[in-house]
């Protein structure tokens, strides 16, 4: 049976066991004998980011063999990343707009939430606060480590590994190629050990996957806050799902490639990203479908992936300009056409700075609803609001933030092979 096909069973009967104990009132034995066994899953694949960052762009780099080849690779993938991220704000706000998700929302409700979330979302604000104190630049500041051993222990500072990632594969290509050798050799030995411990964990995939979604459900509050929401979230999949269509019309035009081909050859690190919630622990597995079932050359995969892992979050910028408006519409907090715009503009640049974030998705909502002028105490339950649903809506937009990596690479893949061929 195909990967994915074991995964979506894993899932299925994830979600009927985290019912049944739900019913049942067995909710933490659910949580304390199957709840290990996912964390330590993506213990795993976390364990491997930093190690196939590190290796996968430094041989990248170098496999190109010329550092104007490398520009033109990078700075293509920048822009299309930036594009393909006001593409995702955008149908985020047209789709809110047109559903109006905050007018069903009801006072009772929004007091609810506020109880049960506000010591969360206090949480988020004094994070968003001491990131609203850096410099506009803070984010290149934050780019360059100051030590890699540092760097390398922390999988939050990915930035930081790629920018010396990259730096590393530029100087050894401008050495001479007899003394770069050895080094390239270890780099090459020390990825296929990495991609082969990619294989090992994905043996495991299916089992971890149904411990992750039964304990979800067993964590899971009570399911009536998620009907109060449930124009909210129906909106964000909506704008998610019209994303995905935007990815495949990409793909069939600029990449020449079958939407469905790249459905079923991403399906396991999409439906991976959907249980752990995490571009960086699917990050292995995006780069292993991409390079060997869609066939995009590894010096490709090895660049464009992890970027795009940690500066392309198009699902999340989506998510952050529903929310906006939602929260602003809830609360009866009126937005002009040019405070819209600045949601455009605000969550696009936020989802390039906001990889040195932790929790980046909602701190960053709370940088665009303070450019937007929502009061404090506002804010405060707006963020309450949207909580009890921000763990789906999160596995949600992971898999939209993979696509998005994996879409981009194949494009970059065939421009890289009409170069070759040239």
């Amino acid at each position: 049976m195909a990967l994915h096909w074991q995964i979506l069973i894993g899932m299925i009967a994830g979600i009927a066991v985290g019912i049944i104990a739900s019913q049942l009132s067995l909710n933490q034995i659910v949580i304390d004998y199957l709840k290990p066994l996912g964390t330590i899953f993506i213990n795993l694949l976390k364990l491997i980011a930093i190690p196939i960052i590190l290796t996968s762009l430094i041989k990248g780099v170098v496999d190109l063999k010329d550092i104007a080849r490398f520009s033109s690779l990078g700075l293509r993938t920048l822009m299309i990343f930036i594009l393909t991220t006001f593409c995702a704000v955008s149908i985020g706000l047209v789709i809110v707009n047109i559903i109006k998700p905050g007018s069903y929302v009801s006072a009772d409700t929004i007091a609810e939430l506020s109880s049960s979330y506000s010591e969360a979302a206090n949480m988020k604000m004094e994070s968003a606060e001491a990131q609203k104190s850096n410099g506009p630049l803070q984010f290149l500041v934050d780019m360059v480590p100051d030590n890699i051993f540092s760097a390398a222990g922390n999988n939050s500072n990915m930035l930081q590994v790629i920018f010396f990632s990259i730096f590393f594969g530029l100087a050894l290509l401008m050495i001479d190629k007899e003394k770069a050798k050895p080094v390239i050799d270890v780099i090459d030995g020390i990825n296929d050990v990495v991609m082969k411990m990619v294989d090992l964990i994905m043996m495991t995939a299916p089992y971890a996957v149904f411990a992750l979604l039964a304990s979800l459900v067993a964590e899971t509050g009570d399911p009536g806050l998620f009907r109060a929401l449930a124009w909210y979230m129906l909106t964000v999949v909506l704008g998610l799902i019209l994303m995905m269509g935007v990815y495949m019309v990409m793909l069939k035009v600029f990449a020449k490639k079958s939407p469905l081909v790249f459905m079923r050859a991403m399906a396991p690190a999409q439906l991976l990203a959907f249980s752990t919630s995490s571009s960086a622990a699917t990050l292995p597995v995006t780069m292993e479908r991409v390079e060997e079932h869609l066939g995009i050359h590894k010096d490709v995969v090895s660049f464009v992936c992890p970027v795009g892992a940690t500066v392309n979050m198009d699902g999340t910028s989506l998510y952050q300009a529903v929310a906006a408006v939602f929260i602003c519409e809830a609360l009866q907090f009126d937005l002009t056409l040019m405070d819209q715009l600045t949601i455009v503009l605000t969550a696009t640049l936020a989802s390039i700075g906001s990889a040195a974030v932790p929790g980046a998705g909602m701190v960053m909502l709370v940088v665009v609803l303070e450019t937007l002028g929502l009061p404090k105490e506002s804010m405060a339950i707006g963020l309450a609001l949207i909580f009890a649903v921000d763990r789906p809506l999160d596995m949600a937009r992971t898999i939209i933030n993979v696509s998005g990596d994996a879409t981009v690479a194949c494009i970059m893949g065939r421009q890289f092979d009409k170069k070759s061929r040239a």
